[in-house]
């Protein structure tokens, strides 16, 4: 089951949707009028970087609720 990006063509909303054997609707308005998009790929050995950078960024602003226990630091 693949997530896609949707415009709204009724609200003007972009959305992800995770896509299944139903037809997609928009979660803001309700409308069955959507257009797909394009979704820019993550590049192959990113997303480690992409992982590390967006924990770094977490740690700064004191957020570590989605750090495993062994993960979160010491104090």
């Amino acid at each position: 089951m693949p997530i896609f990006d949707f415009r709204c063509e009724a609200c003007s909303q972009t959305f992800e949707l995770l896509v299944r054997s139903q037809e997609p609707v928009c979660p803001h308005c309700g409308s069955r009028r959507l257009a797909k998009m394009l979704s820019a790929p993550v590049a192959p050995g990113k997303a480690r970087e992409i992982i590390v950078s967006a924990r770094r960024q977490a740690a700064r602003e004191g957020h570590f609720s989605h750090y495993s226990r062994s993960e979160k630091p010491r104090r």
